[in-house]
């Protein structure tokens, strides 16, 4: 009797640490995102601040304005609720806000055009600022998928993976890189 409930009380334990462990994790996965999303918020914030500066510059291009504010709305209409966090969800996700990159590199493009405007303080200081929260976003983003490697790598391993899947514990997704981004821009100066 007394070798049941021991080796009861070792299977107990042995459970309880691991979906502990699992749990903690997933908290963790969580934290990561809500960071991740964080710095996504701080850049969307800054948008309406340069969309206003640079409006005061009455011969800029409309389109490229307009562009960017449809990119960020579209951006942050898509969420993703931290406890399905799936390959899926992360590529919806990416998608818009990659979308809203592009609208602001063609507006930071532009604005090359303006010397007035490149002269601007408050411009140069929202520049600035964009700059900083694209590299707190890699850094967030880099953060979060090392939280899902070490929770995916955990939940595979046996006997945790005969748990994870008792207990309803899925594969979370990564940030990956956008398609072709391995490729070098070309560089041509015709």
């Amino acid at each position: 009797m007394i070798v049941i409930a021991v080796i009861a009380l070792i299977g107990y334990s042995s459970i309880k640490g691991t979906y502990n462990s699992m749990v903690t994790q997933d908290e963790n996965i969580g934290a990561a995102w809500a960071q991740v999303e964080n710095q996504y918020q701080r850049r969307s914030d800054l948008i309406p601040n340069l969309v206003n500066t640079v409006k005061g510059y009455a011969d800029f291009e409309q389109e490229t304005l307009t562009g960017v504010i449809e990119a960020r709305a579209k951006a942050t209409s898509v969420t993703i609720d931290p406890s399905n966090i799936t390959p899926d969800a992360i590529q919806n996700f990416d998608a818009a806000q990659q979308g809203l990159s592009g609208a602001l590199s063609r507006l930071l493009v532009s604005v090359e055009r303006y010397p007035d405007l490149k002269a601007n303080q408050q411009f140069s200081q929202l520049q600035a600022q964009l700059e900083g929260t694209e590299n707190r976003i890699s850094v967030e983003r880099r953060k979060f998928n090392d939280q899902v490697r070490s929770y995916n790598a955990y939940i595979r391993q046996f006997p945790k993976n005969v748990y994870a899947n008792v207990f309803g514990f899925e594969k979370k997704g990564y940030f990956e890189a956008a398609a072709g981004s391995e490729n070098a821009p070309e560089v041509s100066f015709d």
